[in-house]
């Protein structure tokens, strides 16, 4: 695994980590074994990668809410995406929340996820939102640290998944 140069920030997607986020993205798939439509979207991102990148960095209506894409990046490093939902419908409500995240394997448990997911929050503050729900799955250890080191208080779970508020609080 390449060292960072720089610690990685929350920034809009962008052109410059082209070959780590395809090959971590692409690593991640095979691993879990997906065959998917995520599979095909990588295949469509690496044939045209600016045009990917436009599309997945803009504001876009996805889950029936206006959505926000960022990447943690560091340099050239693609190291995970976090998801901003900017509201809940009934469904998000009940499992998935406002912000969905991820790191690539092999940065995983280096602490990457939960400076990510500060930055999150930050950006959750700027667009208005005074609290934030997450979710996670019942026994996904990990997310649920991550999640309870940037404040999360747990509100039982739903549909098999933990689920937690975060409050943003003003700056």
């Amino acid at each position: 695994m390449p060292e960072l140069d720089r610690p990685p920030r929350l920034v809009r997607p962008t052109v410059v980590v082209r070959a780590s986020f395809l090959a971590g993205e692409r690593a991640d798939r095979l691993a879990e074994g997906a065959t998917d439509d995520w599979s095909r979207t990588l295949d469509d991102a690496a044939r045209d990668f600016d045009a990917f990148v436009a599309r997945v960095g803009a504001v876009r209506r996805r889950w029936g809410v206006p959505c926000s894409t960022f990447w943690y990046v560091s340099g050239e490093h693609y190291v995970g995406t976090l998801i901003i939902r900017h509201r809940l419908t009934p469904e998000l409500a009940e499992a998935g929340g406002h912000i969905g995240y991820h790191v690539v394997t092999p940065w995983r448990r280096q602490g990457h996820a939960t400076a990510m997911l500060a930055e999150g929050i930050a950006e959750c503050r700027r667009l208005g939102l005074e609290r934030v729900l997450l979710t996670c799955a019942a026994g996904n250890e990990p997310s649920r640290r991550v999640i309870q080191a940037n404040g999360g208080v747990p509100d039982g779970r739903r549909r098999g998944g933990d689920r937690f508020w975060i409050a943003v609080r003003p700056q």
